[in-house]
């Protein structure tokens, strides 16, 4: 492992890259040709390209053509899509993605126009002082949202390009926090995108004996088909899905009920709700994080679900697990994780290739 490749600063530099970038699913154009750009104007791979679903497809070709190892993170984000705009130019909206109602309302969001400029907004409702006492203690329901472009008339919205089907999300720019920690949106997946593109580096300069396959898969947040058609189309004979995880270690939450845990490396999935993990991967991982000395951890089960599922139900089955990189607050434009979570997770990957212990 060269430093100069992997190193905490060019794992920042690539999160806030990547973070910065919109994506809601269905709509991912500005994170899939960030992403084949940077493989190939950096010779990452053999092979890369855009399928017809949108993923971004590459293969780095192995001595030993029977062993394919894909690695699998998607590139979409969660976030919403303008359903109505009213006669003074509010915009209603549906939910793209699992989101937690309770932190829509005072937020700034980002919409991308149908010219490619980016336009701020702000979701309100029913202001507080108008409200009665018992509407202020009920959650608000989304119909009852409204997103704020300060704009004046449906006229004025359209003339900016704005119309049905336009799609944005929850706005918060990257930040630097003391130890180490960063905060962002869209961490969920692009913290997999990050740890996929420094693999792609490691071997570009390490030798490797089996075939490597990755996808940057879209639409994973509403219900993972690129991860089935990217699957199919790569042949697989092992897979791991790279993603984040809810870290819940935070006040009020017992022990026994913290998934993972920031700053104790990453997270191997024994189980979630959508796949049992398969025990092979698990070893292989396990034991060659062991041997080359990387904290990891597991993720409790059986929270939550990824690519995984679907990958493992490609053609006749690919033996899959989840490697994930711990983080607070995901699905929320305020993620926070810690970088060297990040960097142990890429020496992980890159040990699960490598495979020194032979499993």
């Amino acid at each position: 492992m060269k430093t100069e490749t992997l190193n905490i600063e060019s794992i920042k530099e690539f999160q806030q890259k990547l973070s910065s970038l919109l994506g809601v699913s269905g709509h991912e154009e500005e994170v899939r040709t960030f992403i084949l750009e940077e493989i190939e104007s950096r010779d990452l791979a053999d092979k890369a390209w855009i399928d017809p679903l949108g993923n971004v497809l590459a293969i780095k070709e192995g001595n030993v053509v029977e062993n394919r190892i894909l690695l699998d993170a998607h590139i979409d984000e969660i976030g919403f899509m303008v359903s109505h705009i009213t006669k003074k130019g509010f915009l209603r909206f549906v939910l793209i993605g699992g989101w937690d109602n309770r932190i829509l309302l005072g937020q700034s969001v980002i919409l991308k126009s149908g010219n490619n400029q980016i336009i701020h907004g702000i979701i309100g409702s029913k202001p507080p002082h108008l409200t009665t006492v018992e509407e202020r203690k009920k959650l608000v329901n989304i119909e009852n949202m409204y997103i704020d472009i300060g704009m004046t008339s449906k006229d004025q919205v359209i003339d900016n390009h704005i119309n049905i089907g336009t799609v944005g999300t929850l706005y918060s720019p990257f930040v630097e926090f003391p130890n180490g920690m960063v905060r962002g949106k869209a961490f969920d997946d692009r913290t997999g995108c990050n740890v996929l593109l420094h693999t792609m580096m490691l071997f570009k300069e390490n030798e490797h004996f089996d075939t490597i396959l990755f996808n940057f898969a879209v639409q994973e947040e509403v219900g993972g088909q690129g991860a089935i058609t990217g699957a199919y189309k790569l042949e697989p004979t092992m897979a791991l899905a790279i993603e984040n995880t809810t870290a819940a270690d935070v006040p009020g939450i017992r022990k026994d009920k913290i998934p993972v845990y920031i700053g104790q490396g990453p997270a191997i999935t024994v189980a979630d709700k959508t796949i049992i993990s398969n025990p092979k991967i698990n070893d292989r991982l396990i034991k060659n994080a062991e041997h080359e000395k990387i904290p990891f951890q597991f993720k409790k089960p059986r929270y939550g679900g990824t690519d995984a599922a679907k990958i493992q139900v490609s053609r006749r089955g690919v033996p899959s697990s989840v490697v994930s990189v711990p983080c607070r607050y995901i699905h929320s434009p305020n993620c926070l994780l810690k970088l060297e979570d990040i960097y142990h997770t890429v020496r992980l990957v890159e040990a699960f290739i490598k495979n020194p212990e032979k499993v």
